[in-house]
């Protein structure tokens, strides 16, 4: 199963997108805080996203919680300053628990975490000028190459709701 673990999140609209994305993956998401925002039903609701509930993620107050639940040999750390492209992971086994960290929009994940676990870092490639993708397309992008690899296993290859026939 993919975990998305989110560090410090600062906009709203960006949580709110990789909720989506997890909902549609069947991924789960995990945020550390502090969160300068609310996550519950009610706000979730209001900006329109009914049908993510409270089971979809779940709140840590500190990185400190979340790793004494987790442990860290199980995460990649996705980062500019990664040694090793994303695509080089291998994500293969759709039975296997893969956690991939992304940082908060302004600084990232601290430094302090990426230096104590470099070997598990992962990096988008991009111009070597642009800082940073947007937070929520990053995510998107690593966790589909995760599930390209394992065949999209579990997610719907063809249309479900109208039929497979629909355009014909």
């Amino acid at each position: 199963m993919l975990h998305i673990v989110l560090y410090h999140p600062e906009i709203p609209q960006n949580t709110g997108n990789i909720l989506r994305t997890a909902a549609a993956i069947n991924a789960h998401v995990h945020i550390i805080g502090p969160v300068p925002f609310r996550i519950d039903e009610k706000s979730l609701r209001r900006a329109g996203m009914d049908y993510i509930d409270e089971r979809n993620f779940t709140l840590y107050d500190s990185y400190e919680e979340f790793n004494r639940i987790h442990p860290a040999d199980s995460i990649y750390y996705i980062t500019r300053y990664g040694h090793h492209i994303y695509t080089q992971k291998d994500f293969s086994s759709p039975l296997e628990d893969y956690y991939l960290m992304f940082g908060r929009e302004s600084t990232g994940i601290d430094y302090e975490i990426l230096k104590a676990h470099l070997a598990r870092t992962l990096r988008i490639p991009m111009r070597s000028t642009a800082r940073s993708l947007n937070l929520a397309n990053a995510v998107a992008i690593v966790c589909y190459e995760a599930l390209r690899q394992q065949n999209f296993a579990g997610l719907a290859t063809q249309e479900q709701l109208k039929g497979p026939d629909f355009l014909k």
